[in-house]
């Protein structure tokens, strides 16, 4: 039987793989949740917004991007939002590459990274991470061509978790011709405690090729809602929104995280409380023999190789989420929950010592 042919560009995408389900929300410690509830006055706001389904959402976002201009200092035309950061970076690919460009980004990094690019056409540049999971900038910069068009920069990198440090990403775009568009990704940024790591809004506001990438899902706890924003000049901002279908974020989502950005000061508790137990996970598989890299976002990775998916099925109740022959990546969840994965890490050490 004859069926249309798909574009040959999808024959080498993989598809995105989410982490696995677990028994109940509490042991899910794969997809870097957030273990809380959504702030105080978020859920409320929200369903405020469920008697106007049958409208439309706002498409300009306008309380949204009027939220986030009174919280970063910019106008409202610096901001282009979609469902999660994920959507905004395809919109953004879409909107820079084509067939025949390059992307170049670290790797092992996001895994939606080779998707959103290569979905475009372009053509995806990995180059390998330093032996200490971070970013290998002058190798990253070296791999800058005449084809390239973006570079990604994730910081916190996830999955590993190492920051890029300012006077590293300062030496990084240097070296990097105007017209190549870096892009800051910082998902995990509200979890950052290393006093030198690189802060986007300095090099948006120093550098017209710079593009920061934000989301709700992570820190304010809105994963389910998706919705996530670009930070850049208006110019490119305005471009990324007319790569992005039309009434992407729900009313829902919008009340939700302009009730968020208005709830800051509860926010930055819970999220010294799971810095302070990342920490603490950090710690504890240190002092069990692990070498576990900096961890600046709300995860913790234990480099095990072609281990990876052996130990994850040890952990069994608790969902971990393993990258086969690399590692396994750990979200920072319920306390009783991460001391039950931390004795399954150091029976695995004293298996593995025996």
């Amino acid at each position: 039987m004859s069926v249309p042919r798909p574009r040959e560009a999808l024959d080498g995408i993989p598809v995105y793989k989410p982490g696995k389900p677990a028994a109940s929300d509490a042991y899910k410690l794969s997809s870097n949740e957030n273990p809380y509830a959504p702030l105080p006055g978020v859920i409320e706001r929200a369903t405020d917004e469920l008697g106007h389904m049958n409208r439309y959402p706002d498409a300009g976002c306008g309380a949204l991007y009027g939220a986030l201009a009174d919280r970063f200092e910019l106008s409202p035309d610096h901001f282009a939002a979609g469902t999660g950061s994920v959507a905004v970076l395809f919109s953004l690919l879409n909107a820079m590459c084509s067939d025949g460009d390059e992307v170049v980004y670290a790797w092992r990094s996001f895994e939606a990274y080779p998707i959103a690019v290569e979905l475009t056409g372009a053509r995806s540049v990995r180059v390998p991470l330093a032996a200490d999971a971070t970013h290998d900038l002058d190798a990253m910069a070296a791999a800058v061509g005449d084809r390239t068009k973006v570079v990604l920069v994730c910081t916190p990198n996830n999955p590993t978790g190492p920051i890029v440090t300012a006077a590293a990403l300062t030496r990084f775009l240097a070296k990097i011709p105007p017209h190549v568009l870096v892009v800051v990704d910082e998902a995990y940024v509200e979890f950052v405690r290393a006093p030198d790591a690189a802060k986007g809004l300095e090099f948006l506001a120093a550098h017209d090729n710079v593009v920061i990438l934000r989301t709700f899902s992570k820190a304010y706890g809105l994963a389910g809602l998706r919705v996530g924003h670009a930070i850049a000049r208006p110019q490119l901002a305005e471009a990324i929104r007319k790569a992005t279908a039309p009434f992407s974020v729900s009313d829902l989502a919008q009340a939700a995280a302009v009730a968020s950005l208005e709830s800051f000061d509860q926010l930055a508790k819970r999220v010294d409380a799971l810095v302070a137990e990342r920490d603490a996970m950090v710690g504890t598989l240190r002092s069990q023999g692990w070498e576990i890299p900096d961890a600046q976002g709300n995860f913790v990775w234990l480099p095990l190789g072609e281990d990876a998916l052996a130990f994850t099925a040890t952990c069994d109740p608790v969902s971990v989420r393993p990258f086969p022959g690399e590692g396994v990546r750990v979200s920072v969840g319920d306390p009783a929950v991460n001391e039950e994965f931390l004795a399954a890490a150091e029976a695995w050490r004293r298996q593995e010592q025996a």
